[in-house]
């Protein structure tokens, strides 16, 4: 059998294994107010299993690729290539943190896409190993665009269900719940601070990405060096190695997945610790100094504060601002809905949420999706009042929750 079919028939093995799976969390868990979270953390960790490790679908191709150094799992499906062509080659957009460096060209953050798409690849036709068919200007509007119909098809769940990096929290949750220790919480000052904080990251984000793309921008240097002679070489030099994508060098996502990866076998530490000349190297590629040390950082306060990243994260903030902000509120599909009749503002949903979430409690009835909702439905499975929650999609009630004070089973 070659490759390609090992690959093609691993994936439909293992598609067929997670549809029966999930079946038999919602068949087989008798306790109502877990069932959707049991769900939840089965669909979490078999997309990590699936596409973030590319031990199902993997992220290079071929085995004389120049990758091949990067792991040893089937990497036979380069999907933007298979899906899109060559003309974007760089992955499937997803708005979920899906760091590039070790699952690009599978599925890509769309915050590495518009960074690498302002600068370096404004308008040049080589990139890291692949060649671009499309300025960059039309590989953000394909970015944008992609954004904005998975936003409108699904909202934030892609944060709550999909996300490797919420997977990550939830499991430090769940640790902490294990030495018996209660969760901080924030005022609605703070929380609302750090919901503002989202936007002026991506403000910086793009004012640092057209900064250092200044030159094929507008045609002259803001910062000196930033210039890009055309050819591969010039990626990797100078100033253009470390800072091309400035919000990458601070994600806690990327030391996290290399890290992982390269604990289960699935890359190479011996490549990664090369490209960044050890492991603490204050800048370059992989697992770095600044990196690692924002891993840290966010991980202690993510064990005290439940998903404390998700409240500030940029991709998040993008997500929501196409889905539950006008006027795509409007036309959005996935919605969490409240029955004004039927609530009693007990104030379960707001206590069980893990992002603090105030909107579904304080708004009287009808569409009562936040833009910190993560959809993650744990408001639905706790209120203990029949249908006054409901998820909808397309006005199809998806899930709704359950007078589990009174029922059996």
């Amino acid at each position: 059998m070659s490759l390609l079919s090992y690959v093609d028939t691993a994936m439909i093995l293992f598609i067929i294994a997670v549809i029966i799976g999930a079946i038999a969390i919602l068949k087989l868990n008798s306790n109502k107010t877990r069932r959707i979270s049991n769900l939840r953390l089965y669909i979490q960790i078999a997309a990590v299993i699936g596409i973030f490790l590319g031990l199902i679908i993997g992220p290079f191709n071929g085995p004389d690729s120049v990758w091949r150094p990067l792991g040893v799992s089937p990497r036979s499906n380069l999907l933007g290539v298979d899906a899109l062509g060559s003309q974007f080659p760089d992955g499937i957009t997803a708005p979920i943190l899906a760091c590039y460096i070790p699952n690009g060209r599978t599925v890509t953050c769309a915050i590495w896409q518009i960074q690498s798409y302002i600068f370096p690849f404004w308008n040049y036709s080589r990139g890291y190993d692949v060649f671009y068919a499309l300025t960059g200007l039309e590989m953000l509007l394909i970015v944008f665009s992609s954004l904005i119909a998975a936003s409108l098809l699904l909202g934030r769940s892609f944060c709550g269900w999909l996300c490797p990096f919420g997977l990550y929290q939830d499991l430090l949750t769940r640790l902490r719940r294990l030495f018996k220790k209660r969760h901080l919480t924030l005022s609605k000052k703070k929380i609302d601070q750090l919901s503002q904080s989202r936007w002026i990251i991506i403000a910086v984000i793009i004012l640092a990405s057209v900064v250092l793309g200044s030159y094929a921008l507008f045609g002259f240097e803001i910062i000196p060096g930033t210039a890009l002679d055309t050819g591969h070489d010039a990626l990797h030099s100078g100033i253009v190695s470390y800072v091309n994508e400035p919000y990458c060098l601070v994600c806690p996502e990327r030391p996290l997945c290399i890290l992982v990866q390269c604990a289960v076998g699935s890359m190479e530490w011996s490549y990664v610790s090369q490209i960044a000349y050890g492991p603490f190297y204050i800048a370059g590629w992989y697992v770095t100094s600044i990196n690692l040390a924002v891993l840290i950082a966010v991980s202690l306060l993510a064990f005290a504060y439940r998903r404390f990243w998700c409240r500030i994260c940029p991709m998040g903030a993008l997500t929501a601002l196409f889905s539950s902000h006008r006027p795509f509120n409007r036309v959005a599909l996935t919605k969490l809905d409240k029955d004004r009749e039927k609530c009693t503002k007990c104030g379960v949903c707001k206590r069980v949420c893990p992002m603090d979430v105030s909107e579904v409690y304080e708004r009287k009835g009808g569409d009562v999706t936040a833009s910190n909702c993560t959809l993650c439905l744990r408001c639905v499975e706790m209120c203990p009042y029949k249908d006054a929650l409901k998820v909808k999609f397309a006005g199809k009630t998806v899930a709704a929750s359950k007078d589990w004070l009174s029922e059996k089973g």
